[in-house]
C-alpha cells in the first residue's frame, strides 16, 4: 500500500514513516509513502496557502488553489481520498479494515480553520474525525488513522497477534503480564502460570467482558445485537454484573440446534 500525505508540514508524519515497525514495512517494501508539501504548489514567492473566510468569522482557511494542483499532482482522481477533520465520521477498527484493503490512500492534513469547502466537494471521498475534539495539527490526526490501517496490512505484524486486540472480536483486549512473576508486591494471576489452556481461555474472556463492561458497555450491547457473544459468555455477564443476562439462552443464536 502506499500512503499520499498532503501537509503544510511534512516533517510531523516524516518522523513517523522513519521509525520502529512503519519503518521496516517500508524497507520490506510492504508499505510505500509520498509527503507531499502543499507550499511547493503556492503561486507567490511567500508561499501563501492561507487566506480569511468569505462572510468573516475568527481564522484563517487553507486556500483552494494550492491544495487542487497537490491532489493533481498525486492523481488524486484515481485514489481514495481522505480529509481528516473533526466534523467527519468517526474513525473505527472497521474502517480501518476497510481502508487496508486499498492499494493507495491519499491523505489531506488541515490547518487553520480547515480547507475550503470546494475541495472537499470536488476531491474528498471521506471525511473522517478521529475523536470528539479539535486539534490544531491535521498531520497528528492522519497519522493516527495510517498507524491503524497499515499495521492490519500482510505482512506487517503477524495476524496472531492481531486476532486478539482490543476491537477484534467486539471487545476491549484482556489485561497482560510479564517477568517478574512478582512486582512491588502485586502477583501475576495464578491461572497464567498455571500452564492451563482452557482456563487460561477462559480467564482472558471473563477480564475481557469485566473491562468491556466498565469501559464500554456499548460494545456488549453491540456484540448481542450481532449475536457475537456466546452463552459462555453470556454466563459470564451474570457472574460479573451479578444480574440476569437479558439475553435468553434459547433465543440466543449460539444455542439453536441444542435444545433438548
Amino acid at each position: 500500500m502506499k500512503f499520499h500525505v498532503l501537509t503544510l508540514f511534512p516533517e510531523i508524519p516524516r518522523a513517523f514513516f522513519e521509525s520502529s515497525i512503519m519503518a521496516k514495512a517500508v524497507e520490506k517494501e510492504i508499505i510505500a509513502y509520498d509527503l507531499v508539501n502543499i507550499r511547493d504548489f503556492a503561486f507567490d514567492k511567500h508561499k501563501t496557502c492561507d487566506d480569511s473566510p468569505y462572510g468573516g468569522g475568527a481564522g484563517m482557511l487553507m486556500l483552494p488553489e494550492p491544495l487542487d494542483r497537490a491532489l493533481e499532482s498525486v492523481k488524486a482522481y484515481k485514489k481514495r481520498v481522505i480529509y481528516v477533520t473533526p466534523s467527519g465520521k468517526p474513525f473505527t477498527q472497521k474502517l480501518a479494515r476497510e481502508l487496508s484493503k486499498e492499494e493507495e490512500l491519499v491523505f489531506i492534513c488541515g490547518r487553520y480553520e480547515g480547507i475550503d469547502q470546494r475541495i472537499i466537494d470536488a476531491w474528498v471521498d471521506d471525511e473522517v474525525s478521529i475523536g470528539d475534539y479539535v486539534l490544531s495539527s491535521g498531520e497528528v490526526a492522519a497519522t493516527v488513522m495510517i498507524d491503524a490501517i497499515y499495521r492490519l496490512i500482510e505482512g506487517v505484524i503477524s495476524s496472531e497477534s492481531l486476532e486478539e486486540e482490543s476491537f477484534s472480536t467486539g471487545l476491549l483486549e484482556y489485561p497482560q503480564y510479564t517477568r517478574p512473576e512478582v512486582y512491588k508486591g502485586m502477583k501475576v494471576p495464578e491461572v497464567l502460570l498455571s500452564g492451563h489452556h482452557e482456563n487460561i481461555q477462559k480467564w482472558r474472556l471473563e477480564r475481557q467482558l469485566a473491562k468491556t463492561l466498565a469501559y464500554r458497555p456499548d460494545l456488549i450491547d453491540e456484540a448481542r445485537r450481532t449475536g457475537e457473544l456466546s452463552l459462555e459468555a453470556e454466563k459470564m455477564i451474570e457472574t460479573i454484573t451479578g444480574q440476569v443476562s437479558k439475553v435468553c439462552p434459547r433465543k440466543h443464536p449460539r444455542y439453536r440446534g441444542k435444545e433438548k
